[in-house]
Order: structure tokens, then C-alpha cells, then sequence
């Protein structure tokens, strides 16, 4: 009596169902079957794609300080962390920390402040660009008349990177320096930074057209047939005054409010 309990205790409790089913499967037909185990497969396979795809995709959480040199990024860098004056000197290689953003969500970015050097600014570029969620592109407006043509350049090498363009990492263009009287205003630097990157755009265009694939990889600008505006471009733009430094000095407080408000609102 014992024995027959164990027995009846060791039988699979799915057997039944699983003799129906091969039942079932024994009277359809094999192309059925095999197209049942086709699908099956192809949901398997776009399962492991879709989670590798997932798990290897770059996690944009970084807010990239890029420029000329002395444009003012490293004290903006400073005044945004701390709100300290700090005296600077040219960076030669990347300062990072984290940055919280002044909203109620309490977003935190790391903030990096990248090197103005022209012989450095690829590199760094480079490095960092796959991780930017935002690009604050640091402008001196009190000499930005001699620079315009540097400047422009430089935004140029940025937003025609393949990597930035499917990134599409938001651009503020922080116009820094606006206790200098001579500064340029934010909207004037803007039309005359489009001027020069349509110019730009139409020689670095007819110099590619020379080259057989040995320009790095790169997307066109703007709209083709229109002259560039920065509103045909894919990412949100924005263009807004500000100054590290601040009207009172070193002893008073920058004015940095609608930089914080944009990266606020990342």
C-alpha cells in the first residue's frame, strides 16, 4: 500500500497535459509545426537583441563645457559647483564633478569642463561626446568680433559629428561676459554665427567633394538649399547672456540665472 502512494507521489502532475499535446501536435500538419517553431525563435533572437542593444546603449549624463580659450568656461565651471570666484589659467586637460540642477526633481549631471586649446579640443571632443546630454558652448562676447570666424569653426566640427547629430544633445550657447560694455549681444552673436557657418558650410562642402572618403565621419548641416539657421537643426538650441564673472567682481555673485534655469529644465 505504501509503495503504490510513493509511486502515485513520484508521477509528473503535467504528464496528462503533456500527452494531450503531443497528441495534438502528432495530427497537424509538419509545416505548422515548424513554422510555430520558426516564430518561436524569432522572438527568442529579437528578445537577446533588443536587451544587448539596450544594455550597450552610452547613458547621456554629462553636461560638456567646450569653447575657445578664455571664453570663461573654467570660472563658469567653478560658479556653477560652488558659486565661488576662482581665479584660472588655461586648462590643459578635463575637470569633472557632479552638478545638481536647481529644480524640484533634483537632477544631478556631471558637469566637465573640456579644454579650449584648438590642438586639444578634438581629443576631448571625442571623448566625451557619446555621454553629453547638453553642450554649453562658452562664447567671450566682449571680443567675439575677432573670433567670430574660431568660433564658428569649432560649432561647425561639433554639430556636423556623426555622433552629436544621432545624439542630439541639447546646445546652449552661453554668451559669457556681459559686465564687459563692448559685449555683443546674445541675438546679434547668433545671426552672425549663422552668416559664418552657412560660409562654412558651402567650402567645407566643396572640399569634401574632392576628398574620396577621407574626411571623418560627419552629416551635413542644416537644410539643404536654405541658408542655416539654427533652428533646422535636430536638438533644442538655445542662446542666452550671461557672466561668470559678474558686475561686482571677484567679490559679488556671478550672473549665471538663465544658464541655471536652462540646465534646470534638461
Amino acid at each position: 500500500m505504501e509503495d503504490n502512494i510513493d509511486v502515485e507521489a513520484g508521477e509528473n502532475p503535467f504528464q496528462p497535459y503533456l500527452d494531450a499535446l503531443r497528441k495534438q501536435l502528432e495530427h497537424q500538419d509538419p509545416i505548422f509545426i515548424i513554422g510555430i517553431i520558426i516564430s518561436l525563435a524569432v522572438v527568442v533572437i529579437s528578445f537577446v537583441l533588443l536587451k544587448y542593444f539596450l544594455s550597450s546603449k552610452t547613458v547621456q549624463s554629462a553636461v560638456l563645457l567646450v569653447g575657445l580659450c578664455d571664453s570663461g568656461k573654467t570660472l563658469l565651471f567653478s560658479r556653477l559647483l560652488s558659486g565661488k570666484f576662482k581665479k584660472t589659467q588655461t586648462s590643459i586637460t578635463d575637470s569633472s564633478a557632479p552638478y545638481k540642477a536647481k529644480n524640484e526633481k533634483g537632477s544631478s549631471w556631471t558637469l566637465i569642463d573640456l579644454p579650449g586649446h584648438d590642438s586639444l579640443r578634438p581629443q576631448y571632443v571625442e571623448k566625451f561626446k557619446s555621454a553629453a546630454r547638453a553642450i554649453v558652448f562658452v562664447v567671450d562676447s566682449a571680443i567675439f568680433q575677432k573670433e567670430v570666424r574660431d568660433v564658428a569653426e569649432f560649432l561647425y566640427f561639433l554639430l556636423t559629428d556623426s555622433a552629436v547629430s544621432r545624439n542630439v544633445p541639447s546646445l546652449i550657447v552661453a554668451c559669457n561676459k556681459q559686465d564687459i560694455t563692448m559685449a555683443k549681444s546674445a541675438k546679434l552673436i547668433q545671426q552672425q554665427l549663422e552668416k559664418e557657418m552657412n560660409t562654412l558650410r558651402v567650402t567645407r562642402s566643396a572640399a569634401l567633394g574632392t576628398q574620396d572618403g577621407s574626411a571623418r565621419s560627419s552629416v551635413h548641416l542644416g537644410k539643404k538649399g536654405k541658408d542655416f539657421e539654427f533652428s533646422q537643426l535636430p536638438m533644442k538650441v538655445e542662446f542666452l547672456e550671461c557672466s561668470a564673472r559678474g558686475s561686482k567682481g571677484e567679490n559679488g555673485q556671478a550672473d549665471i540665472g538663465s544658464l541655471e534655469k536652462s540646465l534646470a529644465n534638461l
